[in-house]
């Protein structure tokens, strides 16, 4: 009988490494001299490091939360409208997952990423929540504007993880994954069905070791976490070995300082690096009346909005739109390997698109310094 794991060695290990090709025109004036918005190749990139840790060899990505349904409806057709513009602007990065819409981003991307050259662009995708279809799913409780059917069953164990995958796989219609994060495994995550210290260690037995079996043979490049608190990642960082990580609604204009004194250092440390999510604080630093993800996510501190009303001030007094800030803020440090934004219309993400090639004067970040609205050792594009 086949096993699913012999089901991913036979597809999975013949696909060509891609080599990465420059997203954008070189930048100099958000980025250092040597920098590109694209990014190295990929033979450079899986050079770093006493094991060649692997990290994507694009330094701009589109993210799968939008297209999901998380905060609105978004129509099939201005959802293949919105990757089509992505695509043809050059972004060959995509980030997804299980749990966007419960299937429904990844169906969308896969539908348009399966008639492309595989070799060509860099897909990574999240493992540790299965989907199943129920009649009586609680899917409305946890994506009201998705029309998926399926429920969420969490497994962290090696088992779980090569499911996960294969199942990602057939819905994006693709061979491969170039990067597996294990999903939402923190405090924030209210939907655990224990506390989030008893699932890090169900991962930590199981669906690390496997992770790193894949990487070890060819399945996946790379593996890392992705969530919204630092705490396990610091934790990931003393037990396995990973390579990158999606460092989410942790460093961005409102909120960097913890990433730079704890997170950041450590991870230098192993050599690993970060796919930065959230940068604009699921749209709050645009003008969204969110801030960062849930139920609760309306529920604003006073102290954010009022920094953000501050950041505006000296935006508006250098002609800086806020929001290219802070995407260009979130790219900076040396451990972010790769800047991923949300977008659910075709003017969203090339005005993103955009905004990592626009000119940002040195005064506007000195100022921001001088008003202590940025921590004095945040790097900022040159």
């Amino acid at each position: 009988m086949n096993t699913r794991r012999d089901f991913l060695n036979v597809t999975v290990k013949g696909s060509a490494m891609a080599v990465a090709t420059a997203l954008l025109p070189r930048a100099a004036s958000a980025f250092g001299a040597s920098e590109m918005i694209g990014g190295n190749s990929m033979e450079q990139a899986v050079s770093n490091g006493s094991r060649g840790h692997y990290k994507p060899p694009f330094r701009f990505a589109i993210g799968g939360v939008p297209l999901g349904n998380e905060f609105a409806v978004v129509t099939d057709k201005d959802a293949y409208a919105t990757i089509e513009a992505a695509w043809n602007a050059g972004v060959r990065y995509y980030d997804m997952a299980p749990w966007y819409g419960l299937g429904l981003a990844e169906r969308r991307y896969g539908n348009f990423l399966h008639n492309k050259t595989r070799s060509e662009y860099v897909v990574s995708s999240k493992v540790g929540k299965l989907l199943k279809a129920s009649k009586n799913a609680k899917n409305k409780e946890y994506f009201p504007f998705s029309p998926s059917p399926n429920d969420v069953v969490y497994d962290y164990t090696a088992s779980g993880v090569r499911r996960s995958i294969e199942d990602s796989l057939q819905r994006l219609g693709i061979d491969s994954l170039d990067i597996a994060f294990v999903h939402d495994i923190s405090s924030d995550n209210k939907y655990l069905p224990t506390p989030w210290q008893e699932q890090f260690e169900i991962a930590r037995k199981g669906a690390f070791p496997e992770l790193t079996r894949m990487r070890e043979e060819g399945l996946i490049k790379g593996w890392g976490i992705g969530v919204n608190t630092p705490e396990p990642i610091m934790r990931l960082l003393e037990v396995a070995d990973p390579d990158v990580c999606l460092l989410a609604s942790q460093y961005s204009l409102i909120d960097h300082k913890n990433a730079l004194d704890q997170v950041f250092p450590a991870a230098r440390a192993k050599k690993v690096s970060f796919v930065i999510g959230s940068s604009l604080n699921a749209g709050f630093i645009s003008g969204s009346p969110r801030y960062n993800y849930g139920k609760e996510s309306y529920k604003i501190p006073p102290a954010f909005l009022e920094k953000r009303k501050r950041l505006r001030e000296v935006a508006s007094n250098h002609g800086v739109d806020l929001r290219t800030a802070a995407l260009q803020f979130s790219a900076a440090p040396d451990v972010a390997a790769a800047l991923v934004v949300g977008a659910s219309s075709e003017q969203q993400i090339l005005a993103d698109y955009t905004s990592m090639q626009t000119k940002i004067p040195a005064e506007f970040w000195a100022e921001l310094k001088t008003r202590n609205l940025i921590e004095q050792n945040a790097p900022v594009p040159a």
